[in-house]
């Protein structure tokens, strides 16, 4: 089995005890991405839209890193504070991504990081 971590600095550096993302074979694992600026590992400033931009970002940032594309996720995790906020996912997810989309779940929880309204994780096929 091959195993790479792959790490970029156009993504937040992990928070914790992760890897940005963890490639084995062709199969990418991305760790959860909040909508933190990498720069100055600080909350992007701005509504939920702003947010959801931002960890989109972030997510294409980690996959670029990997050799892939957010074109190459297979499945994609979307956990909200406020479930409200789903047709606005709906609504940036299709700037970001084009037919097929890939499987999606999306989960209702009580919080996140750093008080973050939006966390997404992703696997990636390449």
């Amino acid at each position: 089995m091959s195993r790479i971590i792959i790490a970029t600095d156009k993504a937040p550096q992990a928070i914790g005890t992760y890897s940005q993302a963890v490639k084995v074979n062709q199969t990418v694992y991305m760790s959860g991405q909040i909508p933190l600026v990498p720069e100055t590992m600080e909350l992007v400033e701005g509504d939920i839209a702003v947010q959801i931009r931002r960890v989109f970002d972030n997510l294409a940032a980690v996959a670029g890193a990997a050799g892939g594309s957010l074109q190459d996720v297979a499945k994609l995790n979307v956990f909200l504070t406020d479930l409200s906020h789903f047709p606005t996912v709906n609504e940036i997810m299709a700037e970001y991504f084009q037919q097929p989309y890939p499987a999606r779940a999306a989960i209702g929880v009580a919080a996140l990081p750093k008080g973050a309204g939006v966390e997404m994780d992703a696997i990636l096929e390449l």
